[in-house]
């Protein structure tokens, strides 16, 4: 899919959940999905990125983040927990 459709999506979908002042970091969403898939499954690809999102979505709905800050804080918590995840002796 192209880069442009993708943009139109996302404005698309953000419209229609009435956040269309969001902004999305379209290519950091799709490297999160992308280690995701690598690291587990790729089933955990959609999982992983819609629990961080949640995740950013209750830290900005609470007042405790503002939203490109939660949005990297949730990034970067869920990229630890896979990188732990390939760092475990079970998994070597």
């Amino acid at each position: 899919m192209p880069a442009a459709e993708l943009e139109d999506w996302v404005k698309e979908l953000l419209a229609a959940f009435d956040l269309a002042d969001t902004r999305i970091d379209i290519d950091q969403v799709l490297s999160l999905a992308g280690v995701a898939a690598h690291t587990i499954v790729r089933p955990a690809a959609p999982l992983t990125t819609y629990v961080a999102g949640y995740a950013a979505g209750l830290a900005v709905g609470s007042s405790r983040s503002g939203e490109l800050d939660a949005m990297d804080a949730a990034d970067g918590l869920a990229r630890e927990v896979l990188a732990a995840r390939t760092d475990s002796p079970d998994n070597a």
